[in-house]
């Protein structure tokens, strides 16, 4: 989702709510109505030969749902799982836009939601990024600080993440953060 779009989206109503996150020292929203549930971060069935950025898959209530580790997937390196870690369910749109994916992200903590006018959403900047900004759709100033709105669409594509899991597999390596064993 861009500015633009996040924009008009919200030109009838002005408010949109976000649900804060961390990864890291990187504060980050994404839209609530996105956001199906919120987990501890529980058992995962570890993939053998994937990226470090898929961090296992979950049985959601029968539904098997990939789990992305967002500091793998930021070039952070993996995620060390703490007390507050997280899994954020979100549905995505596939790669054809018709139906909606669930994935879970593993986050650091789960804050809050909040309202968030779109007229506060600003452009990515060019520099001074903790989170790659090919993952970002705006910033927002919450508390002083900036947060960044992500950009789901990007950050969990489908068929950006399958050929990045194939090329891992087919490389005998994952992605430039080491092979992982299942």
């Amino acid at each position: 989702m861009s500015v633009a779009d996040l924009v008009e989206s919200n030109a009838a109503t002005g408010l949109r709510q976000m649900l804060r996150l961390a990864c890291g020292q990187a504060q980050l929203l994404v839209p609530i109505d996105v956001v199906r549930e919120i987990l501890e971060h529980g058992r995962l069935t570890v993939l053998p030969r994937t990226p470090d950025f898929l961090h296992g898959v979950m049985n959601l209530r029968g539904a098997v749902i990939p789990v992305v580790d967002l500091h793998a997937r930021f070039g952070f390196g993996r995620a060390v799982v703490e007390k507050r870690s997280a899994i954020v369910v979100v549905e995505v749109p596939d790669s054809q836009g018709h139906d909606m994916l669930a994935m879970g992200l593993l986050v650091d903590a789960v804050f809050e939601v909040l309202d968030v006018e779109s007229t506060a959403v600003e452009a990515v900047p060019p520099l001074g990024m903790l989170v790659p900004p090919a993952f970002v759709a705006g910033m927002v100033n919450v508390r002083d600080s900036y947060a960044c709105l992500l950009n789901l669409a990007h950050t969990l594509s489908p068929p950006e993440l399958a050929r990045l899991i194939g090329q891992g597999q087919s490389q005998g390596q994952s992605q430039g953060h080491g092979q992982r064993a299942g």
